[in-house]
């Protein structure tokens, strides 16, 4: 090793010391975030996601590094709505150094039934190398891992460094960051940043870190197919005169081929090349019942990342045990569609309804709402703060990073190249393959989480010089 590169590795080990020094109190503090059920969605109480945000607050202020630290709110859209609470935080650069923003979300998704998780949602729980929880890994695991890295950080060569840091904690990600647009205009002058590291994805294994470099972008509304001015006899009418249910799975059908791949005209896919990924892998990781087949056609992680694909998530119409023998007037699903890359959401939603308006389906009445749109994101790999990443994912993890593609949705991500277009953009995150984000028993690997704080505060100490 050369007398040049000795300065580095002493700061590595530092940090490494430092980071799993502060694992016991990093834990401790992401349970009592993760004990705050704060769920932003509409139906759910929104005092929790305004406790979450004091919760995140007061640990950015007691890291003594910023400036200012507050709590704000935008409107969404053109309305006097106003969305979730968000925490920002800023530091100034000094001597040529350049600005870090650290992005997380601070809500999280509703827990679903109680029933379905081994562990309250709600009661973070430590299984072996795991911790159990909602939002313990998406996000509040990433919020955390931007304290804590900054706690290593400071811990190593104190809170007089040079390079400036920025944080936006969102409060309504899972809600789909509706008062995102005039959050990032409004508070511009704080977020303003030379690269945004987004700690919101996935890594290839718990022992190989990733960078994702494509996202895709998403389309999701609600489609009421409606045949009936009120629900009529089953036993009387039908077989002569169409009930909602009947016209919904006939427009439904057409929407996919028979491989199960998206049939709708003018929603287009990315090319691009992808790892080797088996098949036997994709039906363990997606808990494929045995003799159900796959769908899609073409490498299995392009299927995931690089085509479109439209999913029902919901369904409004009466429960089994609620049934009655009539025919139904009207049903409402939720559609939820991912864009490929290089393909505009807008440009994607206007096909999706294209197809939908124009199928026969008895001449169903076809109502679309509450559509939201995010588009997709391709990250450039070739700038200095990427290069920087992926070296401090090599000495923190001891393996080469993956460059991958996601299957989700970061839409908002589209939004900060648009206000801040001259800032790198690095997408990283502590969850991993048996993360179960957004579903039951979702849980945070304990000894990713450890390597994804010591990642950031490398890259961070780093940074902490003069750019060029």
């Amino acid at each position: 090793m050369s007398e040049e590169d000795q300065p580095q590795a002493d700061l590595t080990v530092s940090l490494s010391r430092a980071v799993q020094d502060g694992m016991p109190l990093a834990v401790a503090d992401l349970t009592d975030l993760v004990r705050i059920p704060s769920v932003s969605w509409s139906a759910f109480d929104p005092e929790n996601v305004a406790r979450s945000a004091d919760a995140v607050a007061s640990l950015l202020r007691a890291l003594d590094v910023f400036d200012t630290v507050e709590i704000a709110q935008s409107t969404i859209g053109d309305g006097d709505e106003k969305g979730r609470p968000a925490v920002i935080a800023r530091r100034e650069p000094r001597n040529g150094a350049p600005t870090v923003l650290l992005y997380a979300h601070h809500d999280v998704q509703p827990p679903g039934k109680d029933e379905d998780w081994e562990t309250s949602p709600f009661e973070p729980t430590v299984r072996g190398d795991r911790l159990y929880a909602r939002g313990a890994a998406d996000d509040k695991a990433g919020v955390m891992a931007h304290v804590a890295s900054i706690r290593a950080l400071t811990a190593v060569i104190g809170n007089d460094f040079d390079l400036g840091l920025a944080v936006f904690i969102e409060g309504e990600e899972e809600f789909g960051s509706r008062s995102f647009a005039n959050f990032l205009a409004e508070h511009k002058a704080m977020l303003a940043a030379d690269a945004i590291v987004v700690a919101d994805s996935d890594n290839w294994s718990v022992d190989i870190p990733a960078l994702t470099v494509g996202l895709r972008g998403n389309v999701t509304f609600r489609l009421t197919v409606s045949t009936l001015a009120h629900a009529s006899h089953s036993g009387m009418y039908g077989g002569g005169v169409p009930d909602a249910m009947l016209a919904l799975a006939k427009l439904l059908a057409t929407l996919h081929d028979e491989n199960g791949s998206v049939a709708v005209e003018g929603m287009t896919s990315h090319d691009a090349e992808v790892p080797e990924f088996s098949e036997e892998q994709l039906r363990t990781d997606a808990a494929v019942l045995d003799g159900v087949a796959l769908v899609g056609r073409g490498p299995v992680l392009s299927r995931l990342w690089n085509q479109p694909t439209i999913t029902v998530t919901g369904i409004d119409a009466p429960s089994v045990a609620n049934a009655s023998n009539t025919l139904l007037p009207s049903v409402a699903v939720r559609i939820s569609a991912r864009v490929a890359p290089g393909q505009a959401a807008r440009e994607a939603y206007a096909a999706l309804e294209r197809h939908i308006r124009s199928r026969d389906a008895f001449g169903a009445h076809i109502e679309i709402d509450e559509v939201d749109l995010g588009d997709p994101f391709l990250v450039d790999t070739s700038g200095w703060a990427a290069t920087a990443a992926k070296e401090a994912m090599r000495d923190a993890w001891g393996a080469e990073p993956v460059e991958t593609g996601i299957g989700g949705s970061i839409p908002f991500i589209a939004d900060l190249v648009r206000e801040f277009p001259d800032a790198q953009i690095l997408v990283t995150g502590v969850e991993d393959p048996d993360t179960r984000a957004h579903s039951p028993n979702e849980s945070l690997h304990l000894g990713v989480f450890r390597r994804a704080i010591l990642t950031e505060s490398l890259l961070l100490a780093r940074l902490n010089k003069p750019v060029g």
